[in-house]
């Protein structure tokens, strides 16, 4: 079991590494980087970069022990036919031109829309595209997670407050077990990260359970792989 508040997980102490992913959360190079989106915003982009490090230990620990790694990236169509005006609002506020492609405009095939090079997926890693802040939203998420039985979920990623903590939840909707490791996720805006952290905690872990890096990888390092 991996040490967790309110509550250790998995609940019932049957961890099953076959039956567990690890999401990592549009670790993208128009979110993190100095002249993307979140920059852009006006937003500090070292806290986001922070946990590059840590996403790659917890992800290395995952494939180790069995589990399947799944990164997200989100953006919009490359001919933009997903954007409506409110949305290039919203990018011009930020000095963004998304007809132009300038950095920050999350656009599928472009540069800024891949995960970070310190990330990169490894061969046997799934790659989630989506449009909406929820990974589970209008994508082919849950159809993987069904065909591969999982059944338990360990969230990482950015934003704590907004793509992680809305996948996050719809998780929990569709009854999957879900641990979110608080110091491998973060958000341009401490008190809001601070604020989803707690969030997950209240009425006893009406949304899973938070634990640390240290507490997964002790956990994960101490598993062997184990079928279906």
């Amino acid at each position: 079991m991996i040490k967790a508040r309110p509550f250790d997980y998995p609940f019932d102490g049957q961890f099953v590494p076959a039956r567990t992913a690890v999401l990592a959360i549009d670790l993208q190079v128009d979110f993190l980087s100095q002249d993307g989106y979140f920059a852009r915003k006006g937003y500090d982009t070292a806290p986001l970069r922070s946990v590059i490090g840590p996403i790659r230990q917890l992800t290395d620990a995952a494939r180790r022990a069995g589990c399947l790694v799944i990164w997200t990236r989100q953006g919009y169509r490359a001919d933009l036919a997903d954007a409506n005006e409110y949305d290039h609002w919203r990018a011009r506020r930020a000095g963004i031109d998304m007809t132009r492609g300038d950095p920050g405009s999350l656009l599928r095939g472009s540069p800024g829309y891949q995960i970070v090079p310190e990330l990169s997926p490894h061969d046997g890693d799934v790659i989630v595209d989506k449009t909406a802040n929820g990974a589970f939203y209008q994508t082919d998420l849950e159809l993987v997670l069904r065909a591969r039985g999982i059944t338990h979920l360990i969230f990482s990623g950015c934003t704590t407050d907004v793509c992680v903590h809305t996948t996050l939840r719809e998780a929990v909707d569709r009854k999957y077990q879900c641990l979110l490791v608080e110091d491998a996720c973060a958000s341009g805006d401490a008190y809001a990260h601070a604020a989803a952290l707690h969030m997950v905690t209240v009425e006893d872990g009406i949304f899973g359970v938070l634990a640390t890096l240290a507490d997964v990888q002790m956990a994960l390092g101490a598993l062997r792989p184990v079928a279906g």
